[in-house]
């Protein structure tokens, strides 16, 4: 360091060299492209049965290892996986988070390296019951625990009334979670916060339950979930991901209604992926979406809003 600080004599600069020749213009380099990143995310149509947790965790080991074989980066399951939506067993027989069922979906994350959404069902230790999705990193940790916000009136009697909101920086992104009728035009608020909170990705488990006669012809999801999926990705800039299970519901207030599957991918750009709506559909559907490109951060979010003529919230006239 000395070498750097030590003092010399002053000197006369000498005189300046002769000026060059003209060139020729220096050559502007191109802006460095920003590098696309893909997620490839598994939505994991899973048959859920009502009340048969371990055969239900089965059945998303399974899913889990297929979607890792398709190179997913991310597995999506659907919402209360373990006992199904509604089953009055969760009443009695729901566990804590961390717990033996999160355990086993811990445990497959960790295994397959990936991702992993999934909703389950969870008793507090206060006793009360939670519509729950995790989180869970490739490393098996849970870096997210939600807890339904916007819960139908027939499901209040099973699961307490969530009170928080979270979104996760990760290797691949923001990661923002919330849970099915959180996506309704009612409950919109919910994405709204979640997009203001950085989310570049909501991912949802879901269980869309429709009456029995309900066929794919008479498919009423376009309006349910494409427009609120589409209104946060537009405005946004986010993708919105949705998973459902499939199969009839055998207990509880919806028993003789079916899961039709139906999941559903949407960023800025429209639909990039849809499940088929069938009740007989377990299957894997990949979705690839492009990381979108979010550059605007608190107040700057609700000048962009305007310029997209967002209305905002007015007191009733």
């Amino acid at each position: 360091m000395a070498a750097f600080f030590s003092l010399r004599k002053p000197f006369k600069p000498a005189p300046p060299p002769p000026s060059p020749a003209p060139a020729a213009a220096a050559h502007t380099p191109s802006p460095v492209p920003i590098p696309t990143e893909t997620w490839r995310i598994g939505m994991g149509q899973l048959l859920v049965e009502g009340g048969e947790p371990e055969r239900n965790l089965e059945r998303a080991a399974r899913m889990i290892e297929e979607a890792a074989q398709q190179r997913c980066d991310i597995v999506l399951l659907p919402e209360t996986l373990d006992f199904a939506w509604t089953h009055p067993s969760a009443l009695t027989d729901a566990q804590p988070i961390p717990g033996p069922y999160s355990a086993v979906l811990c445990q497959e994350a960790q295994r397959h390296g990936v991702y992993l959404c999934a909703g389950l069902t969870e008793r507090a230790p206060d006793g009360r019951i939670y519509n729950a999705a995790l989180l869970i990193n490739p490393q098996g940790e849970i870096i997210c625990k939600y807890h339904k916000i916007n819960l139908l009136m027939v499901e209040q009697p099973f699961y307490a009334v969530g009170q928080t909101l979270n979104v996760v920086d990760t290797p691949l992104g923001k990661i923002g979670v919330n849970i099915c009728a959180d996506n309704f035009l009612d409950g919109l608020s919910i994405g709204h916060t979640l997009a203001r909170m950085g989310a570049e990705i909501i991912l949802s488990p879901s269980s869309w339950t429709v009456d029995y006669s309900i066929t794919e012809e008479d498919d009423p999801y376009r309006e349910k979930w494409v427009t609120p999926y589409s209104i946060l990705a537009q405005l946004y800039n986010i993708a919105v991901v949705g998973t459902t299970s499939v199969g009839y519901i055998v207990g509880g207030p919806y028993e003789g209604k079916k899961s039709v599957g139906c999941s559903l991918a949407v960023d800025a750009s429209g639909i990039r992926a849809q499940g088929t709506f069938n009740e007989f559909a377990g299957e894997l559907v990949v979705a690839e979406v492009p990381r979108p490109i979010r550059a605007e951060k608190g107040t700057a979010i609700g000048e962009m809003l305007r310029r997209k003529g967002f209305t905002f919230d007015t007191l009733p006239s």
